[in-house]
């Protein structure tokens, strides 16, 4: 327990004698512990740490908390929990228990027990380590299934039987590929094979539990680890069929197209290597979603897929229902990068007009630079000279954003005349020629007829009320 963040060891000290007070065993587990051994702990302060305690978790945490001086204490009796937020630390109570499962129930049986039974529940032996806290054997490090030696292999293995262990507890396969795709581990071939035999029973799994895993996946450094893994194993195809489809080549006269599986995995971890959040990642995922739906083999052009981009776009929103993702401006955001993705490189030519320029920026509102940044993701081609061309071709798209933009002021467009003025100077009643009217104000706007600004809007639009009036 050396080099621990001085504001935990003074943490652990307290606990240690809350515990040795009330005779409870107590010892810091899971996560943190592995990280320690990973050097991956945070030297911020900010940190959860997980305790078992044999005995009640929720009276150590009491205890604790009066200790600490601070009320910042949750107790959930139902799972015999306790949680205490501490100086920016999340500190989590729980007793050791033993847990057995019904076949068709995810729902464990619970029982108390001691720190062994806690740790043959632990998914992987990696996560199964633990520090004592207590008097006599205090900073000893408890590793009853070999997790220190997995982490030197980098190896990601069940404390027992796989089989048995995802049977238990289905998500834990999820986890499996989480923590291979986050840590950059394997799978141990034992437990990778487990997985191929239990995907389908990820199925009594709910759709939240699972989601908060793939997210996890998709914002590791390099999602596509996780993702291969979700796809060799057979879980991808129980909760996400549309990107399984995804996978195969056809051919015809000798003609193939690219395997858009694993292109769309290059585009992701191209998004991922960027810095993009996980919705940016989210829209990397679904950009090509909806190729196979629209591919045809056409004698003179080859393999085609027209209309992806707005087939997928109209996909969105179905997919993140299903899978448990917000139907709110995060799904909209998506959606829209989905419709949007092939515009820019139509715009690559010296004969662009700043009205299709407008029109982009119009449509892609403040989310123009996360459009760019996903179009040059989608440059997977292994091809050099094309890459330079591709990248060159948005160079220019984008000094052509700029230029527009500075001059339009489009990103966050809001009509110059609001409906309510031109009732009043057209003396004219509510109804869709309010609307009409806006529309071709904005047409002429985004045309280049008229300048982004009232006055000529307001000019524009007392020249063309005729044209609405009658």
């Amino acid at each position: 327990m050396q080099d621990i963040h001085p504001q935990h060891k003074s943490v652990f000290e307290v606990i240690a004698q809350v515990g040795e007070k009330i005779d409870q065993e107590v010892y810091v587990v899971g996560g943190y512990v592995r990280d320690f051994y990973l050097d991956r702990l945070k030297k911020e302060e900010d940190l959860d740490i997980d305790f078992v305690t044999v005995g009640s978790g929720i009276r150590l945490a009491q205890k604790v908390a009066d200790h600490l001086g601070t009320d910042r204490l949750s107790v959930f009796k139902q799972f015999g929990t306790a949680h205490i937020r501490y100086r920016g630390m999340d500190l989590e109570f729980v007793g050791a228990r033993k847990e057995s499962y019904r076949r068709n129930s995810r729902k464990p049986i619970v029982e108390d027990g001691t720190l062994q039974d806690d740790q043959l529940r632990r998914d992987f032996t990696i996560n199964a380590l633990s520090w004592s806290l207590n008097r006599e054997s205090y900073g000893q490090l408890i590793d009853p299934f070999g997790g220190t030696r997995d982490l030197k292999k980098h190896l990601i293995r069940t404390p027992v039987d796989p089989l048995s262990t995802f049977d238990d507890d289905p998500l834990r396969m999820m986890r499996a590929i989480r923590f291979a795709a986050q840590l950059q581990f394997d799978i141990e071939e034992g437990t990778y094979r487990a997985i191929g035999k239990m995907a389908e029973r990820i199925n009594i799994i709910s759709r939240e539990r699972i989601i908060e895993e793939l997210n996890k996946i998709v914002l590791a450094s390099k999602p596509s680890a996780g993702f291969a893994l979700l796809f060799k194993t057979g879980l991808l195809q129980q909760f996400f069929p549309e990107m399984v489809k995804l996978h195969g080549v056809r051919e015809v006269r000798g003609v193939r197209h690219k395997d858009n599986f694993w292109h769309t995995l290059e585009v992701l971890d191209n998004v991922a290597g960027a810095g993009g959040d996980l919705w940016l990642r989210w829209a990397a995922i679904m950009h090509d979603i909806a190729k196979p739906a629209t591919q045809k083999f056409m004698k003179d052009a080859g393999w085609t897929f027209h209309g992806h981009d707005a087939l997928g776009a109209q996909w969105v929103k179905r997919i993140f229902r299903r899978l448990g993702l917000p139907l709110d401006e995060r799904m909209r955001y998506v959606r829209k990068l989905v419709r949007l993705h092939l515009r820019p490189i139509a715009l690559a030519s010296d004969e662009v007009t700043d009205s299709a320029v407008r029109r982009l920026i119009y449509e892609a509102g403040d989310d123009i630079d996360d459009l760019m940044a996903l179009c040059r993701a989608d440059i997977t081609s292994k091809n050099d000279y094309r890459v330079k061309r591709y990248n060159r071709n948005f160079d220019y798209v984008e000094r052509k954003i700029k230029e527009v933009e500075e001059k339009d002021r489009l990103r966050q467009w809001k009509n110059p005349i609001s409906g309510h003025e031109i009732m009043e100077a057209l003396n004219i009643s509510p109804g869709p020629v309010i609307g009409d009217i806006k529309d071709a104000i904005k047409e002429a706007i985004l045309d280049g007829e008229i300048p982004n600004e009232h006055d000529a809007a307001f000019d524009y639009m007392m020249n063309i009320k005729d044209e609405f009036m009658g």
